[in-house]
């Protein structure tokens, strides 16, 4: 006998959920469509600013000195935030129904997929479920990778292309795989990683305890 003996039989009860977005969202977003599939996606390649300023209008907290090229899918910029000379590549789909910050000098390359919601699959009403995305300063992350609701990317890391992270990534770490998991360190020519310096505090701090 089944375990559900008596029980309805599993399934989807959507008809009757109450949509997740309230109208002014949806309306805001229907007007943010229409600039961002004209004003936007149509101005020249090197008028950065342009499209700084268009995001901002829309409540992005973007500085005027951001990348975000024309060909890029913002889903709400109010819900964006990036720092000081940060990228935002063509083919890149920002699905920002929750917030999502890109650190100061960070690369998103060509199509990446940004997911800041999912649902619960557990509950009858399938309902959405927004967890915000944080990349932090000095990434790059490499084309076609998939970023996944509540991850959070540390300074400095780098994912490699085609990746998909679904948890935390460590920073200063080159990353990549399925799940993306970290591998050797990112050493910049001509400077030291944290950890060394760490390491070598700490012998030192050995070395004059024995003395």
């Amino acid at each position: 006998m089944s375990e559900h003996a008596g029980d309805a039989p599993q399934q989807l009860s959507t008809e009757s959920k109450r949509h997740p977005h309230s109208v002014s969202n949806r309306a805001v977003r229907v007007l943010w469509g229409l600039v961002q599939a004209s004003l936007f996606r149509f101005s020249p390649r090197p008028l950065y600013p342009w499209r700084a300023m268009l995001v901002r209008l829309f409540g992005a907290d973007v500085p005027m000195s951001a990348r975000i090229a024309p060909r890029a899918t913002i889903w709400g910029p109010w819900n964006l935030t990036m720092g000081e000379r940060a990228t935002i590549a063509d083919g890149v789909d920002c699905y920002c129904v929750a917030r999502v910050t890109i650190g100061a000098r960070t690369t998103v390359s060509q199509y990446t997929y940004l997911c800041a919601a999912t649902h619960d699959f557990e509950d009858p009403a399938f309902v959405l479920q927004p967890k915000p995305i944080t990349i932090g300063s000095d990434c790059w992350i490499a084309a076609d990778v998939f970023v996944g609701p509540g991850v959070t990317i540390g300074d400095g890391a780098v994912v490699g292309a085609r990746s998909a992270v679904f948890a935390d990534l460590p920073a200063w770490k080159v990353c990549s795989g399925t799940p993306a998991k970290p591998g050797r360190d990112r050493v910049l020519r001509g400077t030291r990683c944290a950890g060394s310096d760490a390491e070598t505090a700490e012998r030192e701090n050995t070395r004059s305890d024995s003395g």
